[in-house]
């Protein structure tokens, strides 16, 4: 309300490009649109402390749908959009969601599938009517029909939508997160509007926002990482939030928004790391000796800009010919000409990945936090970067160490518990400090440093402590691994089970001429074998001699959140994994140099294949 009384049209709020166009929402279009859809709501029976699920990609129709929710005292409730059906109902079912707004057919068919098993669902309403002429169901609504309504009661009532919003209060829970589930369900973590207000202020207390910025939102709505720049940012230092056409054209739409922020997880950066060393290898032999010269230019100007030390004259010299000749052209093609801050959270980036985007100008920095404390605890300052650590904490935040190690919170981010599980809200919150589940330290510079999830951290039979997600980041900076899992806990050695990547191995193995037809075919051929035994050499070499992998194994399929082995967020269920693979892991504890192994690939649409294969087994 308040942005669209200074702004009114004269500055744009959102853009989303449909149909190949740039589709523009001034704020009080925004405005309007929020207030439409709540009062239509509202018509149709939502009501204070009702929660409104919402299930689809990222659009302007889900930040309309969650303001409205709240405009009226309601709560919002995401889902991730690749959530399968028991996901999809877990969530609307725990939450005690009444109405769902879901994108499009997709969306609507997963929903009409569970309808009896979500009966208090009252109405679901859609926003893409493509291939939804047919549908019948009285459980259906057209957004823009709910728009419609709610625009007829504002012209009957024109001062109801700012009574109801005036009743809001900053206490009032504004949304129902639900974490990523690491070890089970997830929890619905509830957060209040001041929670939220209040992280992104001390956030901006550190990197101030401009009006003038673009931001692209493309990652999970879901996410508190993404609620925290589409939703709370924005409305605060009112920058332009952009939504792409499809999650397929996120790369194209950067470019062509031109972004002054970014926040991504890891593997969105590790992903753009692999593909920019990939298309150098299938470069002219030129660029890639342009590459190959500028590369340890920007690798050593980071390097003292880490150490703090200002880097000679002849350096800068050298860096500006490098930024000429490759990083300039790399930025645009990225699409980070005017990036201003770039974060990373979520989980740890490996050092190796920060280095390589801060040799190009990039300024990549860590944020730690999480879905309890409202996205964000700690932050890199621009002058003040260790990619060993994940900063300082942000205004407001304290954090200290416990006994065992566990990093503890406090701020007036920091939740009002889970939604119906008073048990795990007390062990979350004790004395009014979060215990975050992770441990860590804080260094000699008032950095804090994560070192593992508390849970996960392993030691070899012999007493030797390690980091098993350490190794991990480090043999997924390789462009032919996508996903890792370490291996060792109260063993003599230290192991892996290995995913490579399925499209970057595959086009490495036809330039070679090496036939193959399904990911476990190629995972499994020994050229590949070799290919990650040398990445693997190479992770070692920088390893002590105690924590050195021995033994890896290339698994036959991906790991997959569709096989609940991967959280939505992308993050490893570790214990599920070691339990699902339990006879592959001891046979990398044998003698064997193979293991015969069934297995299950589930499918998103609930169909299920059975696979049998050999698997090698290759010493290092």
């Amino acid at each position: 309300m308040r942005n669209a009384r200074r702004f009114g049209r004269k500055k744009v709020a959102l853009r989303e490009k449909y149909l190949g166009i740039w589709q523009e929402f001034t704020w009080e279009e925004y405005y309007q649109h929020v207030k439409w859809f709540a009062l239509g709501l509202r018509e149709l029976g939502f009501k204070k402390g009702d929660k409104l699920a919402i299930i689809g990609d990222n659009r302007p129709e889900w930040v309309f749908s969650e303001l409205a929710a709240q405009s009226l005292g309601g709560v919002s409730v995401g889902l991730y959009q690749d959530s399968i059906l028991k996901e999809v109902a877990y969530v609307i079912n725990h939450s005690d969601a009444t109405f769902v707004v879901a994108e499009d057919q997709e969306q609507v068919d997963k929903i009409l599938e569970i309808k009896k098993e979500i009966p208090k669902v009252k109405k679901v309403i859609y926003y893409d009517p493509k291939g939804m002429r047919n549908y019948r169901d009285p459980l259906l609504m057209y957004f823009y029909d709910v728009v419609d309504m709610g625009r007829e009661v504002d012209e009957r009532n024109p001062n109801l939508y700012d009574r109801l919003v005036e009743e809001g209060k900053g206490t009032d829970v504004a949304i129902i997160s639900y974490t990523s589930g690491t070890t089970g369900f997830p929890k619905g973590a509830v957060l209040s509007y001041k929670n939220m207000i209040n992280m992104a202020v001390n956030l901006m207390k550190v990197d101030p926002r401009r009006e003038d910025e673009e931001y692209l939102s493309f990652l999970p709505m879901a996410w508190m990482g993404e609620q925290m720049m589409t939703i709370s940012s924005a409305l605060i230092a009112c920058f332009t939030v952009n939504f792409p056409e499809e999650p397929e054209t996120v790369q194209e739409n950067i470019r062509e928004i031109g972004p002054h922020v970014i926040f991504s997880p890891p593997r969105i950066w590790e992903n753009i790391c692999a593909t920019v060393q990939v298309k150098i290898m299938d470069s002219t032999w030129l660029k890639r000796k342009v590459y190959q010269l500028c590369m340890p230019i920007g690798y050593r100007m980071a390097d003292y800009k880490f150490s703090k030390k200002k880097p000679p004259f002849y350096m800068r010299i050298l860096y500006g010919i490098a930024y000429l000749l490759l990083f300039r052209a790399l930025k645009d093609r990225l699409g980070f000409s005017r990036i201003r801050h770039a974060y990373t959270g979520g989980a740890a980036l490996g050092p190796d990945t920060f280095r390589f985007f801060h040799a190009l100008g990039i300024n990549l920095k860590q944020i730690y936090g999480q879905t309890e404390i409202a996205g964000i605890s700690c932050l890199h300052r621009d002058d003040d970067i260790d990619f060993n650590t994940v900063g300082k904490p942000i205004p407001g935040t304290e954090i200290k160490i416990a006994e065992n190690g566990e990093i503890l919170s406090r701020s007036d981010s920091v939740f009002l518990g889970y939604y119906k599980n008073e048990e795990a809200t007390k062990e979350a919150l004790k004395d009014g400090w979060l215990h975050s589940g992770d441990a860590g330290y804080i260094d000699e510079k008032g950095h804090l440093v994560v070192i593992d999830r508390l849970k996960d951290l392993m030691q070899l039979s012999d007493g030797t402590r390690f980091s098993p997600q350490f190794i991990e980041n480090k043999l997924k900076f390789s462009p032919y691994i996508k996903e890792a899992v370490v291996l060792g806990k109260n063993r003599p050695y230290i192991t892996a089970i290995i995913n490579i990547d399925y499209g970057i191995v595959g086009k490495w193995a036809e330039d070679r001429l090496i036939s193959y037809t399904t990911y476990t075919d190629l995972a499994s051929k020994d050229q590949v074998y070799d290919l990650i035994a040398g990445e693997v050499e190479k992770v070692n070499r920088d390893l002590p001699e105690k924590m050195r992998i021995r033994k890896f194994v290339l698994l036959y399929k991906e790991l997959d959140a569709d096989d609940d082995e991967l959280t939505r967020t992308r993050k490893l269920r570790r214990g599920f994994v070691e339990q699902k693979y339990k006879d592959i892991i001891e046979a990398l504890y044998t003698e064997a140099d193979s293991v015969d192994v069934e297995g299950v690939i589930k499918y998103q649409d609930g169909r299920t294949q059975e696979i049998r294969t050999t698997l090698k087994i290759r010493r290092m």
